[in-house]
């Protein structure tokens, strides 16, 4: 349990670090695409019989590299090409299938995490990434901001947009790669964009938001393995679970000053 205990902390602090930024870049339905577009690349690594993590990765790098080719031309919203991407993404993966007569390749583990099964290595894995994308944020931290809340004033600034840009989606797609085998695609969207939500309901200041954010992704992995322990629930959807109770907590907890009438 050692090691399941340390990976829900390392997974926890890791989706409640890079959901800062994709919740003030409004890039919540950017990150759904990234965690559902990975499918054909899982598909495409379990026929081969390489690794199907690895084909996630690269897959979610490509759909990545479209989506900010698409979002840069004039008169092309953001949300459309990634709509489209992911459709096209789920075409491809649906078509890979169809290819292989009795294909019954058990993708279960992909779609709903398998945080009990961890090892050290996992742990090592995780530990890396969370570093990497620490400091990759940290290093970046200003243009970042500049770029998410005035893009015009960053450009004229000096900073190229388009290359940030790319740097952040494709962060956002490590995370969402490293995240995955505890608790799946499906589910990782919400212990992405949860704690982060919830942390934007207490402050407005970047630091704090971004404390505040890993706090509550530790809290949700540690809490969700006591509910899973305790009521001998899937680990990955208690973990995810008490995340999304974390963020209507603090909805209704912000909320409560100003439904209160004075008599």
């Amino acid at each position: 349990m050692r090691w399941v205990i340390a990976e829900a902390v390392l997974v926890g602090a890791l989706a409640g670090l890079i959901g800062v930024q994709v919740v003030l870049r409004r890039l919540s339905f950017f990150t759904m695409a990234l965690t559902h577009a990975t499918f054909p690349g899982v598909v495409a690594a379990a026929i081969v019989g390489v690794n199907i993590y690895l084909g996630g990765a690269l897959a979610g790098v490509l759909v990545a590299c479209g989506v900010a080719a698409l979002s840069r031309r004039r008169g092309q919203d953001a949300a459309a090409a990634t709509g489209v991407i992911l459709s096209a993404g789920f075409a491809i993966g649906v078509g890979l299938v169809a290819t292989r007569d009795g294909f019954s390749r058990d993708l279960s583990s992909f779609l709903v995490g398998s945080i009990l099964t961890v090892g050290p290595r996992d742990i090592a894995v995780t530990a890396g990434v969370l570093v990497l994308v620490a400091a990759v944020l940290a290093m970046c931290a200003r243009p970042l901001l500049f770029a998410g809340f005035d893009p015009a004033g960053a450009r004229a600034a000096g900073y190229r947009l388009g290359p940030l840009d790319l740097l952040l989606l494709i962060t956002i797609e490590v995370v969402i790669v490293t995240v995955v085998p505890a608790v799946g695609t499906i589910l990782a969207l919400a212990l992405i964009v949860a704690p982060a939500a919830a942390a934007r309901l207490w402050t407005d200041r970047l630091p704090a938001l971004t404390a505040l954010s890993v706090a509550f992704g530790v809290t949700s992995g540690l809490a969700g393995l006591l509910l899973s322990a305790r009521y001998d629930i899937a680990a990955g959807a208690a973990i995810t679970l008490v995340a999304t109770g974390i963020l209507l907590l603090s909805l209704a907890v912000t909320r409560l000053p100003r439904a209160v009438v004075p008599a």
